[in-house]
């Protein structure tokens, strides 16, 4: 009695691991981020039946050893990874319609991010998704074409890019564009050029709409909480605030207007998350809500 179990899971139900246990107010998640020794997120995640001691240990032990605790809720990916999820597949998405790798990355780092999502792919090594979508019954076409090939990043030499040996700077190989120039066409994507502005927009608007989404099912309880959690745990670039945080100073309703352009064209996917509606209609923020 009075210990608390926490699970570092970054995914697993925390309320369903608290149902195995005589005590589920006792139990919380602590979700450290890799590699734990540099990175200063701890997302600190409540169940259902977490005692509000229980929280404020977890938070305080997080305090107490460096880090920079935010509580979070429960649900898939909690907040960071399921925001993250959005933008890994609108990456998919734009080296089929006609971007490369290289270029989907020179974006984000131009942004300011210290890496994009293939680079990040082939640092934390393609073959662990690889197996998780295998087990899922999951497909990523391009992502799968590579692995299939036995390319899993920077372990083997080659992932989305190739490297030299004892060099970990991705260089971009003509292999991968024909992987994707062939998987495109498989598909009957036509491929196209595509601008710095529109890949920045698909990658960026999907994660603020699913924050709005986040600030809905209140698995956030403020917009500057998912803004800490992306700046200490994503690399978002500090002076651009945070996601929610750029979000506002893009304007919500330039972010709505666009999206329901391209839910228009390209369905549903694209749907705007109520909250950013109803903010976007009545001139407000995310961090003034």
């Amino acid at each position: 009695p009075g210990a608390v179990l926490a699970t570092n899971t970054s995914t697993l139900d925390v309320d369903e691991i608290a149902s195995a246990t005589q005590r589920p107010d006792s139990v919380i998640g602590m979700h450290f981020f890799s590699p734990a020794n540099v990175m200063r997120l701890l997302e600190v995640v409540r169940g259902k039946k977490s005692a509000k001691d229980v929280v404020a240990t977890a938070m305080s032990v997080g305090r107490r050893i460096a880090k920079v605790p935010v509580c979070v809720g429960v649900c898939y990916g909690f907040v960071g990874n399921r925001m993250l999820h959005q933008r890994g597949r609108e990456a998919e998405k734009l080296i089929l319609e006609g971007a490369l790798p290289h270029e989907v990355d020179r974006v984000l780092t131009d942004f300011g991010f210290p890496m994009g999502p293939f680079a990040m792919g082939d640092l934390a090594g393609l073959d662990v998704g690889w197996r998780i979508r295998k087990g899922k019954g999951v497909k990523s076409a391009v992502a799968d074409r590579i692995c299939e090939l036995g390319r899993f990043g920077q372990k083997t030499g080659a992932g989305y890019f190739r490297y030299e040996k004892g060099d970990r700077t991705p260089i971009p190989d003509p292999d991968v564009e024909k992987i994707i120039v062939e998987v495109a066409s498989e598909m009957g994507i036509t491929r196209r050029k595509i601008s710095e502005d529109e890949i920045l927009a698909r990658l960026l608007y999907p994660m603020v709409n699913e924050g709005a989404k986040i600030l809905e099912e209140k698995i956030a309880i403020r917009a500057s909480d998912i803004d800490v959690i992306w700046v200490y745990g994503y690399g978002w670039p500090v002076y651009r605030g945070g996601p929610m945080f750029w979000a506002d100073q893009v304007g919500l309703k330039t972010i709505r207007d666009r999206m329901q352009e391209w839910q228009r064209t390209q369905g549903d996917v694209w749907k705007p998350a109520d909250l950013l509606s109803r903010l976007a209609r009545e001139g407000k923020t995310f961090t003034g809500a």
